[in-house]
């Protein structure tokens, strides 16, 4: 019941969410990890980009930790490296593909990769759903309307969170389980997410279990 509590006062008080914790960056050295629009952009892209193939062609080696918030941060950490030819041989990525531009990072900001605030205020690879979205993100709204491409949509059901990722035509999530049959990869589209006939999980105002739209804290 706090956890709960706390998501509802997060998603309640967007004023209060408005300057979050940069990942592992804080005070003056926020402004200088923040991606500029042109980097944000470039981010999401290959942050849907990275998404998209683990869905299109299963899991690759390299993401280890597989439920919601693992393919968030395998996503994140990933759109964040330098996409080179030798990246593009790890990940599977067919480089004859059109692909998004690279983020051209500076030091500060290639510095975010693999470093997440987690619930104590330490510093680490790992990050949970809900400190994911309480320490390292930003509350943008509860209407789904208001969400952009490689925004989080947060769902606290009292002892367990989850995330789900805003793909523009869809939504992608995995649902925490994997078996020698499913690898827990989902997509669905809108129109059937809002009518699940498990309203817990409909991204809806009225739905007291959706937290709703957060945005990764370093982008613009």
């Amino acid at each position: 019941m706090k956890r709960r509590g706390t998501l509802r006062l997060m998603a309640a008080c967007a004023a209060a969410l408005a300057a979050p914790r940069v990942l592992a960056l804080t005070g003056s050295a926020d402004a200088q990890a923040r991606l500029s629009q042109a980097q944000s952009r470039a981010f999401q892209a290959w942050m849907l980009r990275i998404i998209s193939a683990q869905i299109e062609q299963g899991p690759s080696p390299r993401w280890q930790h597989r439920d919601c918030a693992g393919l968030v941060r395998f996503a994140v950490n990933e759109a964040l490296s330098a996409h080179d030819a030798k990246w593009m041989r790890a990940n599977g990525i067919a480089s004859d593909r059109r692909l998004p531009p690279e983020l051209d990072l500076t030091p500060p900001q290639a510095a975010l990769r693999n470093r997440w605030v987690q619930g104590d205020g330490k510093v680490g690879h790992f990050v949970t759903a809900l400190a994911l979205v309480q320490h390292n993100s930003r509350f943008v709204a509860r209407e789904i309307s208001q969400a952009l491409p490689g925004d989080l949509l947060f769902y606290d059901q009292g002892d367990e969170q989850h995330l789900m990722v805003w793909m523009g035509a869809h939504i992608a999530y995995h649902t925490g389980t994997v078996t020698p049959t499913d690898n827990g990869l989902r997509t669905v589209d809108i129109q059937q997410l809002t009518t699940w006939k498990d309203t817990r999980w409909q991204p809806a105002v009225n739905n007291p279990n959706f937290a709703g739209v957060f945005r990764l804290s370093f982008l613009s």
